[in-house]
């Protein structure tokens, strides 16, 4: 079953990878349209605020992945769409649910711009790393031979240039900028999650026979990440807000980058797509039930105590 798997490749051309090369650098347009120097500053103001975040997203959430592939041995493609989706920094939505949930906004946001800014190199590394330590993976990456160079350059154009550009207009136009970052992020998320639809009605045969396999993993794998998350802040003794922040923000990936990886250096290898674009969509039902039942369990206490 495994070769089966691991030998599927979904339909998709070269335009559809540009023009989802362009949503993701639309998405970190977005994002970077909410950054601004004083964000990076944080990080010298709560440098142990910023180390519990890099530390769990870089540290336990691969250690998390890596101990989830040996005990449950998925296929191999499986696995590298996980240790992917691992290794991918925060997704666009971590900081609008980190609000919802009444967390540390301003710490998600830094979170967010670090991750970002540490991707072109730590993505590459975390991925190689856990991928050629479990030797069902080791083989099917020597089939494949990627360009490790070429994955950093796909990183940087896609994911620095955008928000080097959107800080810059944030920095010098911010009353134009107030109007239009709501629209912007808005139609992003309806973009990618209309491009995630296209993608699964050009590929429903090859979603179906593998999402069964795929579901309880990806559902345990984004569980753990959040738990992760949340015990790492505890570890740091961070405040309340503060957990509810690091436990979105390590279990929200951006699935848009681990599928432009895919199809662009893995030739839309079935299983690591499929895992890919069901945790699009996963972490955020996840993510929303999460916030929606903090922010619910915050008016409560509000409530009694008013």
């Amino acid at each position: 079953m495994c070769e089966s798997i691991d030998a599927l490749r979904l339909n998709f051309d070269p335009d559809k990878l540009f023009m989802l090369s362009c949503l993701l650098a639309f998405l970190m347009f977005g994002i970077a349209l909410n950054l601004k120097i004083a964000d990076f500053k944080r990080i010298i103001e709560a440098p142990r605020k910023a180390l519990a975040g890099i530390l769990s997203q870089y540290v336990l959430l691969p250690l998390i992945t890596y101990l989830i592939v040996i005990t449950l041995k998925p296929c191999p493609s499986i696995a590298l769409g996980i240790f992917l989706l691992g290794a991918c920094p925060g997704g666009n939505m971590s900081n609008f649910l980190s609000h919802l949930a009444k967390g540390n906004v301003a710490l998600s946001v830094t979170l967010t711009a670090t991750q970002t800014i540490l991707a072109p190199l730590m993505t590459p590394v975390t991925f190689a790393i856990c991928a050629n330590a479990y030797p069902p993976t080791v083989q099917l990456m020597q089939e494949i031979s990627i360009n490790v160079w070429d994955l950093v350059k796909e990183i940087v154009i896609i994911l620095g240039i955008p928000l080097v550009i959107g800080m810059v207009v944030n920095s010098k136009f911010p009353s134009f900028t107030k109007k239009i970052v709501k629209p912007i992020q808005i139609i992003s998320i309806v973009l990618f999650l209309g491009f995630l639809v296209f993608t699964f009605v050009n590929n429903y045969h090859i979603f179906l026979d593998i999402i069964g396999t795929i579901f309880l993993l990806v559902l345990l794998h984004n569980g753990l990440a959040m738990l992760g998350g949340y015990t790492m802040a505890s570890l740091f003794r961070l405040d309340f807000k503060d957990k509810k922040c690091l436990t979105i923000e390590t279990g929200i990936h951006n699935a848009a980058l681990g599928l432009i990886i895919i199809f662009a250096f893995f030739h839309g290898m079935g299983g690591m797509a499929v895992v890919a674009g069901w945790w699009g969509l996963w972490d955020l039902v996840s993510g929303f039930i999460v916030a929606l039942t903090w922010a619910y369990l915050d008016r409560r206490k509000q409530n009694l105590t008013a």
